[in-house]
């Protein structure tokens, strides 16, 4: 299974704000396009079988094995 780090530039038409702008990129579809995400990048990484165990499937693991693979 892949894995992929996306860097994104979005221009804030609507003046959300990083942390309203963090929620509407995790909880939005973009109905109105008050946001215009562009990838600037993408880095992949083979991460092996997925399971319930996988470190990227825990909160708590999760970061430390982001960094691990894309550092």
């Amino acid at each position: 299974m892949k894995a992929y780090k996306v860097e994104l530039l979005i221009i804030d038409f609507d003046e959300l704000g990083e942390k309203e702008l963090r929620d509407v990129i995790k909880h939005t579809h973009y109905p109105n396009y008050c946001i215009s995400p562009n990838i600037i990048s993408v880095e992949e990484r083979d991460i092996g079988e997925w399971s319930d165990d996988h470190p990227l499937n825990h909160r708590d693991t999760m970061k430390t094995e982001y960094e691990r693979l894309f550092k």
